[in-house]
């Protein structure tokens, strides 16, 4: 449908930026947790984790869905506490020092 097509395109373009901005976000936790690995801190802080989601709520406002961020943030959040986690256990594997 061609009327649509500009829309999409725009979409599609959005798609990208939040792409690249994911990209990004877990290059920053990767950094993250290599510090992590070295320093001993564990993978998953609580407070963070809480400070980040409710965060998110709070910066999309009433423009979006409160439980749909919420939702969404805490597969992010998940998906990085894992990327930490697999970090971690590199470093433990590769005999790299962490420490205790």
């Amino acid at each position: 449908m061609q009327i649509l097509k500009p829309y999409r395109e725009r979409i599609d373009a959005v798609d990208r930026q939040l792409i690249d901005l994911f990209i990004e976000r877990f290059g920053i936790i990767a950094e993250v947790g290599h510090l992590k690995a070295r320093e001993g801190i564990e993978a998953v802080l609580q407070d963070r984790v809480d400070e980040v989601r409710n965060n998110a709520v709070d910066m999309a406002g009433e423009h979006i869905d409160s439980d749909f961020i919420y939702k969404l943030w805490t597969d992010i959040i998940k998906y990085s506490c894992d990327l930490e986690e697999d970090i971690k256990a590199d470093y433990r594997q590769s005999g790299k020092k962490v420490k205790a």
